[in-house]
């Protein structure tokens, strides 16, 4: 019997090193059949609720598309679809759902939101994006490494920018997971909580792995395997002149990547703000991954909903 069947999936600790490769061996599976047109339909006649408190280009389009190459179909439910705009809570939308739908994919504001939708329904959830964990945007990224190397065990990630971000959680736990070496340069107001750091750091006595944070990015970059950022602020937040001018100095450029291996790959779960945390250079040149990381999201996501949703594991 499928393991994974009417689980919920809120964040990388949900998810051991073993469950991990798992996915990753049936993402290149299920990736192969895509390139060769190749749709079986293992989730026909099923329905997936999409909660969707936060705008999203990526996400939205990637896991609708899912679900209809897997032969199912996705609602897509923004704030105002809902009840929840005039006051209803989020456990009775959920319960509710859970007569209707055979899962959830929840991208709200607060991650205990999603673990409210989870804890009050009997069908899976999966979460698409938190202020705290972006778990499909993680295994995507670890993902994209892997199939060009799976034997990640041992690499070197810097990430460069907000260390306080949804991402850089997610990237960290599952690096922790892995044995893959963390490193995070971020200014002093914008590190890694240190919630976070003492859960990633009892993980990573287990693998063996390191987790280093610094505020300077040449230190975490130099050598790396692997070299992630993400955007350092929205319009809109309280902070933002603040950060743009405190980040300055994380920016990813060519003279930074130099200093990382020649073989080095470079990550940025998008959308970027070009010339900000990231040059054309960089996301554009030979060693930026960001495009396969893209398309990724797709496979990883295909790979999830057939896994919670079915189950009996199809022979692929």
């Amino acid at each position: 019997m499928n393991s994974f069947f009417n689980r919920s999936i809120l964040s990388p600790v949900d998810l051991t090193e073993k469950e991990i490769y798992f996915i990753f061996e049936l993402t290149k599976k299920i990736k192969n059949k895509t390139k060769n047109n190749i749709f079986p339909k293992y989730l026909e006649n099923k329905s997936l609720a999409m909660i969707f408190q936060q705008t999203s280009t990526r996400t939205r389009v990637s896991f609708e598309v899912a679900m209809t190459q897997l032969g199912g179909h996705a609602l897509f439910l923004n704030q105002n679809d809902l009840k929840l705009a005039v006051g209803e809570t989020i456990s009775d939308t959920a319960r509710v759902l859970g007569g209707y739908v055979n899962a959830i994919v929840a991208r709200v504001f607060n991650h205990e939101d999603v673990e409210t939708i989870a804890k009050n329904t009997s069908i899976p959830v999966i979460n698409a994006m938190t202020n705290l964990h972006h778990p499909c945007q993680a295994l995507a990224d670890i993902y994209t490494i892997w199939e060009k190397n799976p034997k990640i065990k041992g690499m070197d990630m810097a990430f460069v920018g907000d260390g306080d971000n949804n991402v850089t959680n997610s990237l960290l736990i599952i690096s922790a997971i892995l044995g893959i070496n963390f490193s995070a340069a971020s200014p002093l107001k914008y590190q890694i909580t240190e919630k976070l750091l003492n859960q990633a750091e009892n993980i990573a006595k287990k693998s063996r792995s390191r987790i280093t944070t610094s505020q300077k990015p040449q230190d975490v970059v130099k050598n790396a395997d692997i070299v992630a950022t993400d955007i350092w602020t929205s319009p809109g937040k309280p902070d933002h002149e603040e950060r743009l001018e405190i980040f300055k100095p994380f920016q990813l450029n060519s003279k930074l990547l130099s200093l990382a291996k020649k073989k080095s790959r470079v990550l940025h779960c998008l959308p970027a703000h070009r010339g900000q945390e990231i040059t054309d250079e960089v996301i554009d040149g030979p060693q930026s991954a960001v495009w396969d990381e893209a398309e990724n999201r797709l496979h990883i996501q295909k790979t999830l909903l057939l896994l919670t949703m079915n189950k009996n594991l199809p022979r692929l």
